[in-house]
């Protein structure tokens, strides 16, 4: 990678200190060793964000529990079975799922459909079923304690369920599916919840079946899964199994369905495959960076940037080369497959409690950061929260937008209007604070601070930046029947949040960006319920 890329000179943002970055006298070093790596556990937390110290939770992230949310997702759930399902005799099933919501064109606010078999299919299911799940468990934070509310919360958790049940029927058909790698996240968002809030033994089979359905991908001689059969773009086309193997840094999110799975049947074998495809990739994916930090509170270990895309030898599992499919570049870092990176080991780690795999998420964590830190003062815009526990100081202070991250770091930035991901931003987010846990877990309760107070700047700057200004409510229909309405008439968004950005490469044969992604939505409602569960909010 370019040297001036890489080595992250200090930022011009006063609250980043100009020591916490030096430059590694040796750019091939081997990984730091673990008794090194980990923050000194002196109660000395560095006040980067003192904002998360002084404001309650509960107000920062307000709009996360807020009825805009159940308001939306039920919304769309009702009108998009009833425009594109089919009928099984029993009930209607969807045909396609929301995938994105374009934010100009003839067909903004709405969401645009996939066919079934996509990859992205699992997410709004899931998405109802967190809302169920937070209806359960919690169902003070549902947005519905106001004065007057509109819609009685047992009549919402018997929309959410019935919702929830009819949108992942279709899923349980897919488990059987050997030709792709995404069946995890088909799988698991959805099914998953069911089972544990239902006991449903449906949901249980498809999930073991789905990952007994996914190891068969995986290549012993190689010690990785398969994840696309082929790659077609403009630049490049690669259709020949038996010469390439291409893996993409996605593919970590996907394993906590093999673990699972494993759990549940005893059968070993799945999370053998599922630890060999993690280790493999902490040679093909993870790029070394020479960069470190010495600020207290930091991971001093080894940062990593990642690729998108690798290809290895199916007979060795060498690396024959990397590149990037969604990415700005083949060395450029692409800030999703960023935080893909931090989900899915600290995911994998929580499973094993392999120090490694902890490790390359701490690396990967960090260095996600450190670009957020250093990115242009142009990514910074003026705050816009109405937050009324929010205090004047606070909001005086916040510069909103350096959390929300651009689609790549690496990306040439328009100062006017910087493209962002948001959907990095929210998976990014659930990653640190379940690594935030997996540290505690060990004692670092310094370093565990700074990724738990990271992931919550990021969720709140995410909201405060993305979330749709066009919300919905709950109000009464035609005799008094439960009904949702735009808050303001005629502007509907019907994705929870704006700027998501599925794939701006330029030799992608279709690219798309700056619009709702339903997978940027998923995330942050489960980021959420992660917080409920933690006792935070």
């Amino acid at each position: 990678m370019d040297p001036a890329i890489t080595t992250n000179p200090a930022s011009s943002n006063p609250s980043i200190a100009s020591e916490s970055v030096q430059q590694d006298p040796s750019p091939n070093r081997s990984r730091t060793a673990s008794d090194t790596s980990w923050s000194d556990d002196a109660g000395h937390p560095e006040a980067h964000h003192p904002d998360l110290r002084t404001e309650p939770l509960r107000g920062m992230l307000s709009e996360l529990f807020s009825e805009n949310i159940a308001a939306k997702v039920c919304r769309t759930g009702a009108k998009y079975l009833h425009t594109n399902s089919g009928s099984t005799g029993l009930l209607e099933i969807p045909q396609a799922f929301p995938e994105i919501v374009p934010q100009e064109g003839p067909s903004a606010g709405q969401w645009e459909l996939r066919d079934a078999d996509f990859w992205t299919c699992g997410f709004f299911p899931g998405t109802l079923y967190c809302l169920l799940e937070r209806s359960m468990k919690y169902p003070h934070m549902m947005g519905l304690d106001g004065p007057r509310p509109k819609q009685s919360l047992v009549k919402l958790r018997a929309q959410l369920a019935s919702l929830s049940k009819t949108w992942s029927w279709p899923l349980h058909g897919m488990a059987k599916r050997t030709d792709t790698h995404d069946i995890g996240f088909i799988i698991m968002p959805a099914l998953r919840r069911e089972w544990e809030l239902t006991g449903d033994e449906r949901s249980l089979q498809s999930i073991v079946q789905a990952a007994r359905s996914l190891a068969t991908r995986y290549v012993p001689s190689a010690g990785a899964i398969r994840s696309w059969d082929c790659l077609l773009k403009k630049d490049i086309t690669v259709t020949d199994m038996d010469e390439n193997l291409l893996v993409i840094i996605d593919s970590l999110c996907n394993l906590d369905l093999l673990f699972y799975a494993s759990a549940h049947s005893g059968d070993g074998t799945l999370s053998s495959v599922a630890a060999s495809h993690a280790r493999t990739m902490l040679k093909t994916h993870l790029r070394p960076e020479p960069t470190t930090s010495l600020a207290k509170g930091r991971y001093r270990g080894q940062l990593y940037s990642t690729c998108h895309v690798a290809n290895l030898d199916p007979a060795s599992g060498a690396l024959k080369w990397r590149r990037t499919a969604q990415g700005y570049s083949d060395d450029s870092t692409w800030a999703r497959g960023q935080a893909w990176a931090i989900l899915g080991y600290t995911q994998t780690y929580m499973w094993t409690k392999d120090r490694d795999f902890l490790e390359a998420s701490c690396g990967a964590a960090e260095y996600f950061l450190q670009r957020l830190e250093n990115s242009p003062r142009s990514v910074e815009m003026a705050t816009r929260s109405q937050d009324p526990d929010c205090d004047k100081e606070f909001r005086k202070s916040f510069q909103r937008g350096r959390f929300t991250p651009l689609w790549d770091f690496d990306a040439p930035v328009d100062d006017e209007n910087p493209l962002r991901d948001s959907s990095a931003g929210a998976i990014a987010a659930n990653g640190m604070i379940i690594l935030s846990q997996a540290l505690n877990g060990i004692h670092d309760t310094e370093l565990a601070r700074r990724f738990r107070e990271a992931a919550l700047n990021i969720a709140h700057d995410v909201l405060d930046v993305s979330l749709a200004e066009e919300t919905a409510q709950f109000c009464s229909g035609e005799n008094g029947s439960p009904a949702i309405e735009d808050v303001k008439p005629g502007h509907t968004f019907e994705a929870l949040l704006k700027n998501g950005t599925a794939n701006n490469n330029e030799n992608a044969r279709r690219r798309y960006f700056d619009h709702g992604l339903v997978y940027g939505d998923y995330y942050m409602v489960e980021f959420g319920n992660r917080l409920l569960d933690l006792g935070l909010i």
